[in-house]
């Protein structure tokens, strides 16, 4: 199973789900210790971003969108983009990718 990607709220309500099942993003994110954001990504684990953190998030994942043209790939991109754009605009959300 691969990484699920919640949009979800400080009392943990998930308002919008996204499911990489094909673990796409296993060959498109950083490699730990690269000094990225996504590279905090934890395949076993969890990793949660705020609003904050959103400005470089969506940065560092327009370039990961760029590494392939694969519309599956493009497609489990742009729904995660779609999530983080809402973590950034509204206050109180977190965008958070659930490890297996």
């Amino acid at each position: 199973m691969g990484i699920s990607i919640l949009l979800r709220t400080e009392s943990l309500e998930v308002l919008a789900r996204v499911d990489d099942e094909r673990n796409i993003l296993h060959r498109l994110l950083p490699e730990e210790g690269s000094g990225s954001l996504l590279a905090g990504i934890d395949w076993y684990g969890d990793a949660v971003f705020n609003r904050l953190q959103m400005d470089q998030f969506l940065s560092e994942w327009e370039a990961l969108s760029r590494k392939t043209s694969d519309p599956e790939d493009v497609a489990l991109i742009d729904g995660i983009k779609q999530l983080a754009l809402r973590c950034q605009s509204e206050p109180h959300l977190y965008l958070s990718f659930i490890g297996d």
